[in-house]
C-alpha cells in the first residue's frame, strides 16, 4: 500500500511539473487542461504528504487545490475561443520573446 502513495506523490509532482512546463514553453494555455493537471497533481500530492506526515505540504496544496478548483469553476460557462484567435498571453516579469520588430523608415534629410 506504501506503493501507492509514493506512486500518487511522483504522479503529482509529473502532473504539476509537467503543465508548468508546457505553459512556460508556450505549448499549452493557462486554461482547463492546466488547471486541470494542477488540481490532480495537488490532490495526489495532499495524499503523498498526509501519508508521510508532511502537514505544510498538505496544507499548500490544499491551498493549490483549491485555486485550481476554484478557478475550473469559473472557466466552467467560459466559451473556448479558438487558438488562432485567442488574444497572447503576456506575463509580468516574463520577457516578450515573439519577434516582433519595430518598423523604422530611414531618415533621409538632416534638420537644420
Amino acid at each position: 500500500m506504501e506503493l501507492l502513495w509514493e506512486i500518487a506523490g511522483w504522479a503529482g509532482a509529473v502532473a504539476i511539473l509537467g503543465a508548468f512546463l508546457a505553459v512556460s514553453m508556450g505549448w499549452l494555455k493557462a486554461g482547463r487542461a492546466f488547471q486541470t493537471a494542477n488540481l490532480i497533481g495537488a490532490a495526489a500530492f495532499i495524499v503523498n504528504g498526509a501519508f508521510h506526515g508532511a502537514w505544510p505540504s498538505v496544507v499548500s496544496n490544499v491551498a493549490w487545490c483549491l485555486i485550481s478548483a476554484v478557478a475550473l469553476f469559473r472557466m466552467r460557462g467560459a466559451k473556448a475561443v479558438p487558438a488562432d484567435e485567442a488574444p497572447a498571453v503576456h506575463l509580468p516579469g516574463v520577457p516578450d520573446t515573439t519577434g516582433q520588430l519595430a518598423v523604422v523608415e530611414p531618415r533621409t534629410a538632416y534638420a537644420a
